[in-house]
């Protein structure tokens, strides 16, 4: 079947059908394109304490968004062997616009999410591998697809309060006005966490949106607005916390941390017809990020420092457009979706030498120009009642232009790249079905050194991948996946620690397992357990080693939730435990991270239909894990010349628990 957002293709030439996906959606049986597809709505949302706003990425089976800096900065990612840095290799879309840009100051695919309000969250569509026709760059390990409610049951007042100085509070509704709905949010939130150095994180989040929908169509006008401020509390040296010299939540520079804006303006539209289902998406995005980082702290400068600024200043818009219509190919139903998008970015990208913040050096100041046009078509027929498939294809051509503010020297780079792509499903029988799945992807490069005078990076680095995977639903309320998978990349993106940014390197292969449930054995009582297991290696060979730095090895997330129990009122709970395997920090595999497990706590309840009161408990265990860990050079003060190879850690937070008091009326 071929999704459109909220629409799916039905097997009748002239109908449309709307699916809603209330908790875990992945009983696709008969439906999804591969056994790693899936849908989450918002019933399973609420039942997931969030840390922090990435943390709804979690939902995706296998993903784990984690934390080395400060609050305002884009999580770290991981998924499918892969430590994705901010975002690359996998791609997010917030009601259709991509979050990931290309070419950032701070790391390829850079991925900031902390606009997001969760209660907005209608649902999340999720897909892995390199088989879809309709995604492109970064999505090579996976992609997640966020939709915003376009109406609220009622009006919600929400507030929470917290250790470690958290407040937040959201207002949000969507009242009638004239012939459609006004949805609008308003969000502050504050934040100093348990460290040393309290972070003083403060964000506002704004959003507004009309719309009008009838049965057959429907658009809507969208404006956002983000800013955030914070101070970070980096990764610091094992050595430094063992001999005493630093407390486990200290910081060595006391001036990192950032700032960070964001506003949005986009516009959509859908229509269905006798003809078929057209959509149509254009969006414009201005953001901005200055971010303070000292990672090696006197290695380079042992006067000053080695703290340096990134600065990001761009603008992003684009339109993306697709029309879908079924027909038949040899008196079988068949539906075919036919597609363009086209995005450009205009950035203003400088690294500067700074101390306490305070400019030092120069080291590059480009403006940068990156164009990208992607049509694709893609194919779903259904053979008879066991054997279907879907065939696509996408097509990315590129322009990469660059100026050196410097020099006042242009450069510039063409490309593109084509992308077949397929799925066989065979089933279902008693429930369950099977499908081979497979296709060739890419990920973009940064145009700084795509266009390079020397030694230029390839523009658009082949990915290659395949899937086994099978779907069943033969258990009595029994959702289960398995998949068997395949990936290959031309080029790794490793991050540099001691750079504090991404680098191409080599070609690197992953073969894993993944296994996900949702299991809801009596009504009141819903368990997920998702594991996944992956071998990452370099393909070629090098004196150093073949492991790649930071892939995940072992991930489990595991979860119960109880509500609406007989006898018990208007009590509701939920305990979760996120574990995230050891990783190798080097290619000999010589130095390995520690694994970090997490188990967090929900119970609340329901007064009446207004009044809800909820209490989230983190890291309920109290454990003294790492959040993210790091093996590189730095030098500390008083440290000889050359500084020490060292572990680097950011722990993860200790327990702590807020308290939400939310009204909806």
């Amino acid at each position: 079947m071929i999704f459109h957002g909220s629409a799916a293709m039905a097997h009748e030439p002239d109908k449309l059908e709307r699916m809603v996906i209330s908790g875990r959606g992945d009983s696709l049986v008969g439906i999804a394109g591969s056994a790693s597809d899936g849908y989450v709505g918002r019933d399973h949302f609420e039942q997931r304490p969030l840390l922090r706003p990435g943390e709804l990425l979690e939902t995706v089976p296998g993903l784990i968004a984690t934390q080395h800096s400060g609050n305002g900065k884009a999580n770290q990612y991981y998924l499918r062997g892969f430590n994705l840095d901010h975002g690359t290799d996998f791609a997010t879309f917030v009601d259709g616009v991509p979050v990931n840009l290309p070419t950032h100051a701070h790391g390829q695919g850079y991925t900031d999410v902390n606009f997001l309000i969760p209660e907005l969250v209608e649902r999340i569509q999720f897909s892995k591998g390199t088989h879809h026709a309709e995604l492109g760059d970064f999505s090579s390990a996976g992609a997640a697809r966020l939709t915003y409610a376009s109406t609220l049951r009622s009006t919600l007042v929400h507030g929470e309060a917290g250790m470690f100085g958290h407040a937040r509070g959201l207002v949000a509704g969507s009242p009638v006005v004239g012939q459609g709905n006004l949805l609008y949010a308003a969000e502050y939130q504050h934040d100093d966490g348990p460290w040393d150095l309290a972070s003083g994180f403060n964000k506002a989040n704004l959003l507004l949106r009309y719309g009008q929908q009838t049965d057959d169509s429907g658009w809507n006008v969208t404006a956002m607005g983000y800013h955030g401020q914070w101070r970070s509390t980096d990764q610091i040296p094992r050595r430094a916390v063992e001999s005493g010299a630093l407390p486990r939540f200290g910081t060595i520079d006391p001036t990192d941390g950032g700032e960070s804006t964001r506003l949005s303006c986009s516009g959509a539209w859908h229509r269905d017809t006798e003809h078929g289902h057209t959509e149509m998406l254009v969006y414009g995005v201005a953001s901005s990020l200055g971010l303070y980082s000292n990672f090696t702290y006197f290695l380079e400068d042992p006067v000053r420092g080695d703290q340096f600024e990134q600065s990001d200043r761009r603008f992003q818009g684009g339109w993306a457009g697709h029309h879908a219509w079924a027909h038949e190919i040899a008196g079988r139903d068949a539906s075919t979706e036919a597609g363009l998008q086209v995005r450009g970015d205009r950035m203003d990208v400088r690294l500067s030498k700074t101390e306490k913040r305070a400019f030092v050096e120069g080291v590059s100041a480009d403006n940068v120009g990156q164009v990208s046009a992607s049509p694709y078509l893609k194919n779903e027929t259904r053979w008879s009642d066991a054997i279907r498939t879907e065939l696509g294809a996408r097509y990315d051509v590129y322009h990469f232009g660059v100026e050196d503010r410097g020099s006042g020297r242009s450069r510039g780079r063409d490309a593109g790249i084509a992308s077949p792509k397929g799925s066989i499903v065979v089933g279902p029988w008693d429930g369950t079905e099977f499908n081979l799945s497979g296709g060739l992807g890419f990920h973009s490069n940064d145009a700084r050194g795509v266009t390079a005078a020397s030694d230029a990076a390839t523009p658009l680095a082949r990915t290659s991948g395949a899937e086994i995977g099978l779907r069943t639903t033969r258990v009595r309320g029994l959702q289960s996946t398995v998949s068997l998978w395949w990936l290959d990349s031309d080029s790794e993106l490793v991050f540099v620690g001691d750079a504090g940014t991404t680098e191409a390197t080599r070609p690197g292969r992953r073969v894993g397992v993944e296994w996900a449930n949702y299991y809801s054995p009596a009504r009141p009582v819903t368990l997920d357990l998702d594991v996944s297991w992956t071998h990452a290696r370099y393909r070629d060979d090098a004196v150093e080693g073949d492991h790649i730095p930071g892939a995940p090895e072992a991930v489990v997330s595991a979860g119960v939730s109880v509500r609406d129990v007989p006898g018990l009122g208007g009590f509701f709970g939920s305990l979760r435990l996120r574990y995230l395997g050891p990783r190798p920090l080097v290619e000999d595999d010589s130095r390995r991270s520690h694994a970090t497990a997490l188990a967090s706590l929900q119970l609340g309840y329901q007064f009446d239909a207004t009044w809800r009161l909820v209490a989230d408990v983190f890291n309920l265990l109290d454990q003294r894990a790492d959040d993210i860990t790091y093996f590189y050079t730095s030098r500390l003060p008083g440290e000889p010349a050359g500084g020490a190879a060292d572990f680097h850690f950011h722990p993860v937070e200790p327990i702590q628990a807020r308290i939400a008091l939310s009204a909806r009326f």
